[in-house]
């Protein structure tokens, strides 16, 4: 047995060590790099016959996959980007629709490139991710990230490929190859990739249909090229990987499904009128609002909801941009003005079409609108299937692997803490007290 004198000139000379390994952990140096793919639309089920899918076996083989994600409310893009890379319910960050109108000032956001929807009163209701990894002095590369583009709380990302409507098959495989190179070569912690060709078919084409079925093969084929280039660059292991969506999709079938408003009200009673399809946000002339209300909760397959009448368990009526008047359609229903407001092509007998055949936006506890979760890489276990879990958890996770103490949101941790090999301790910062016992057994037996 070794005297206590014996002991201390044993370990003072590995105090600078101690030391060291426990900057290391403070400073979050030890954490592996992270790559996040958010596949907009790709609905929970597009996974369910992974035999003709090898790139997304592959990484549900060598990682972990959940049975199905709920989005938040609405199951539309913009609320569910930012519940994503926040954790928080769209009441608290206040981006509540892809169209919104801000009664005060009269702006409006638009889905798309409007210059107006870059203003900072719709996104500094909350810091996401890549804005609090650069404050901490982490660099974030994002490619074709809605909102990449954006300074919110006075930040960017280091690199930001803007959005572009529907980026191809090459425009995702190369940013792929970028973000590993950046991630291989330490220049960033993070890299985010955004991909729309999913909900692009499943809109157009309906979500059972064969061009949805080619978008999720081709989809598949990058997958492949993935597990390739990690190979070639030696990341395989050394990189964390997640794949998301923000919601599902749901068929449309027109004609006999739309819910014409101008058919129940004057639409001159209406100061404002966002959005169309599922969710539609409307906003009556004062002295009109009781009797446009009246109205509208006559129509069937639609529900109207005052502000204070909103479920609760959406999350939603305490949003800054709600409008006076919420109608939420029955699945499947689509709700717009009039029928002569939307686009139709005529396939030459005469009957006119929808010009879309899926859709999503509808109550997120709807199985349709139910997103997918997998993820990979040395801090996540390996051929795990996990029970469902909620977009707004994905945030704690992502926070955990990257060593990054999360802010407060409305996430949870149990939900999502099984996923990772070793929890709860392995990802637990170091300490020196830590250290000193894990050293003392080998020191004194």
């Amino acid at each position: 047995m070794l005297s206590s004198s014996g002991l201390t000139c044993l370990v003072l000379p590995l105090l600078p060590v101690l030391l060291l390994l426990q900057s290391q952990a403070a400073d979050g140096q030890n954490h592996h790099p992270l790559l996040v793919f958010l596949i907009d639309g790709f609905r929970y089920d597009y996974l369910d016959d992974l035999s003709v899918l090898p790139g997304f076996r592959q990484l549900v083989q060598d990682g972990v996959k959940v049975d199905y994600m709920t989005p938040d409310f609405p199951s539309l893009s913009y609320p569910n980007y930012y519940s994503l890379m926040t954790g928080r319910y769209c009441e608290v960050h206040h981006m509540t629709g892809n169209y919104m109108w801000d009664e005060d000032s009269h702006k409006e956001f638009l889905i798309g490139t409007n210059a107006d929807s870059r203003l900072p009163v719709w996104w500094d209701g909350s810091e996401p991710l890549w804005v609090t990894l650069q404050r901490l002095g982490k660099r974030v590369y994002m490619y074709y990230w809605p909102g990449c583009e954006v300074e919110i709380l006075g930040v960017r990302p280091s690199f930001c490929e803007e959005y572009v409507y529907n980026p191809s098959v090459k425009n995702l495989t190369d940013s792929m190859e970028n973000a590993l190179n950046v991630l291989r070569s330490g220049e960033a912690a993070m890299a985010a990739v955004y991909y729309e060709k999913i909900d692009v078919e499943g809109h157009h084409f309906g979500p059972d249909s064969p061009q949805v079925r080619t978008a999720v093969r081709q989809l598949d084929a990058a997958m492949q090229t993935l597990h390739t280039k990690l190979k070639e660059k030696d990341l395989t292991g050394r990189v964390n990987i997640v794949l998301f969506s923000d919601h599902g999709m749901t068929p449309l079938h027109w004609m006999d499904k739309v819910i014409e408003l101008d058919k129940y009200i004057n639409m001159s009673d209406v100061v404002k009128m966002m959005d169309r399809g599922p969710v539609v946000s409307i906003w009556p002339r004062q002295n009109a609002e009781h009797q446009v209300y009246t109205a509208l909760s006559q129509i069937p397959n639609m529900q109207v909801y005052r502000v204070q009448d909103i479920p609760e368990r959406f999350h939603y009526r305490g949003g800054k941009f709600i409008s006076t008047l919420t109608l939420v359609a029955e699945p499947g229903w689509f709700i717009t003005e009039n029928k002569s407001k939307l686009p139709y092509w005529n396939n030459g007998s005469g009957e006119a079409k929808g010009w879309q055949h899926g859709w999503h936006g509808y109550d997120n506890e709807f199985i349709h609108m139910r997103g997918f979760f997998m993820a990979s890489g040395p801090d996540f276990k390996i051929n795990l299937r996990a029970a469902p879990i909620r977009s707004v958890d994905v945030y704690n996770l992502l926070c955990k692997t990257l060593g990054v103490e999360p802010l407060p949101n409305n996430g949870s941790w149990s939900r999502v803490e099984y996923l990772l090999s070793g929890s709860p301790g392995r990802h637990q910062h170091t300490t020196m007290t830590g250290l000193m016992a894990a050293m003392l057994p080998l020191l004194w037996p």
